[in-house]
């Protein structure tokens, strides 16, 4: 779908120039009270910055990583945002210019030059608390670790055993025995889908190596009760132009529906792959979560996209013109974990959302409640980005929706249970304000969307409109 006007969005003000960093600063409240329980911390992850020595970076995931924490005790709240102090962002600092390329930017120079250069580690997509220190994750490369309290970054910050080894952006982390599962992909003559399965503290337990078809593009897993589960769309990238660096990684990939989506599933204890098949192609980002039904079948949520329009999208939002419309909605797949195969598949919610997330101790076991970011209707057709966020309650199979108005732009939502009722909580999200041109912090109450938020925090200046954050509590 293309939008047939393409104004300038509100939203567009984030991209104009890099956004600044601040100290850890107190919080105004704007509106109503921050709730006493809140006790913990709110990381959230983006690129801020996509814009150097007047030249721009192709896509919006190549802009280099900016980290906010929340910091709220005893009814009150300080944050801070900093940029991941990486060694090509130090060095294009340094230089004043672009010189890695990314995953929609091929690095400067000509060709000679270009050859052999490897992309830079953005540290921009997602973050995980570990121990003592907040990891930074990135699609292609090691995590950063930063200060729990300051964000200053301390070093590159690999898991046990996997130096030099890509650790995706989306771990999953089992809430009752704490371990840790995440995949990377390695590039050489083939592909290889790289899967970890670490304990709490990240001592790795066990690693396993499968072959994959062609070079798919994997930026998403699910853990499901006993298993692990792998979708991979048609898409495929073209490896030699992407390692001469005469194409972007982006550039590089086709969207070949005649592949199909395959389906891969791995008991998770011995990472051994049990089931394998093929379905009709589809596109996902984001997973929601995964369990296993009384029948043993695998019941996977996921925002599905018929094609792979929404790379384009995505490639279009930080020119502030939105041109492509990629709808994706809410969806179960129910999967034979012996097999492999799809036992049936259901639209859960008709409306265009994205980043769906769950209670971290839903992980793997439950889907009672799945929060989204969704567009009100209309709004996808008028290249909007979303202006609300939404809580889907899988047994009555309704969705309630908190509007947070025009030209106002809510990230990633983050349940946060009560400390004396944990199967209900409060809902946060980052804001961009467009008319104010500022962020600000929502704090919900979970089963009072339709009400305005119990609590709406400024923050210092504007933050970058974010991709994923994580609750830490107290």
């Amino acid at each position: 779908m293309v939008v047939t006007s393409a104004p300038t969005r509100a939203w567009a003000k984030t991209f104009e120039q890099p956004v600044s960093e601040f100290p850890l600063t107190p919080l105004t409240v704007i509106e109503g009270n921050i709730p006493a329980g809140l006790q913990g911390t709110l990381y959230q992850n983006g690129p801020g910055r996509l814009e150097r020595g007047g030249d721009r970076m192709g896509h919006w995931f190549d802009g280099d990583g900016a980290v906010l924490a929340v910091h709220f005790a005893e009814g009150s709240a300080r944050a801070t945002y900093r940029y991941v102090q990486t060694a090509g962002y130090q060095a294009e600092s340094e230089a004043g210019r672009l010189i890695f390329g990314n995953y929609g930017t091929v690095p400067a120079g000509a060709f000679w030059q270009r050859f052999g250069k490897s992309p830079k580690n953005v540290a921009n997509t997602s973050v995980m608390r570990l121990g003592d220190r907040l990891l930074t994750l990135w699609e292609a490369g090691e995590p950063y670790g930063l200060d729990l309290e300051t964000l200053e970054t301390l070093g590159t910050a690999p898991l046990d055993k996997l130096e030099g080894l890509p650790y995706s952006a989306h771990p999953k982390r089992d809430p009752q025995s704490g371990e840790i599962y995440n995949f990377g992909v390695t590039f050489g003559a083939s592909a290889t889908l790289q899967v970890y399965r670490s304990d709490r503290h990240g001592k790795l337990l066990r690693r396993t190596r499968i072959p994959l078809p062609g070079t798919p593009l994997i930026h998403d897993f699910v853990l499901a009760g006993r298993y692990l589960v792998f979708l991979i769309p048609p898409v495929r990238i073209s490896t030699l132009p992407l390692l001469l660096n005469l194409k972007s990684a982006s550039d590089a990939m086709s969207w070949l529906p005649q592949e199909g989506t395959q389906i891969l599933v791995l008991d998770r204890e011995t990472l051994e792959l049990v089931g394998q098949s093929a379905a009709d192609p589809w596109y996902q980002w984001h997973f929601g979560n995964g369990m296993q039904d009384a029948d043993g079948n695998l019941n996977v949520t996921m925002v599905m996209y018929p094609d792979f329009g929404t790379n384009q999208y995505l490639k279009e939002v930080p020119t502030g013109q939105v041109q492509t419309i990629a709808k994706g909605t809410l969806w179960q797949v129910r999967i034979a974990p012996q097999s492999g195969k799809v036992v049936d598949m259901q639209q859960l919610v008709d409306r265009a959302c994205e980043f769906p997330t769950v209670a971290a101790t839903d992980v793997g076991v439950t889907q009672h409640s799945t929060y989204l970011t969704v567009h009100q209707p209309g709004q996808l057709e008028t290249g909007e980005l979303f202006e609300a966020i939404a809580h889907f309650h899988h047994p009555t199979g309704t969705l309630a929706i908190a509007d947070c108005g025009s030209s106002r732009y809510p990230s990633e939502p983050l349940f946060v249970p009560f400390p004396d009722n944990p199967d209900n909580g409060w809902i946060l999200t980052v804001v961009f304000d467009g008319v104010n041109d500022r962020s600000e912090v929502w704090i919900y109450e979970r089963d009072h969307l339709a009400a305005a938020p119990c609590c709406r925090l400024a923050l210092p200046n504007p933050v970058a409109l974010g991709f994923h954050g994580t609750w830490s509590a107290a």
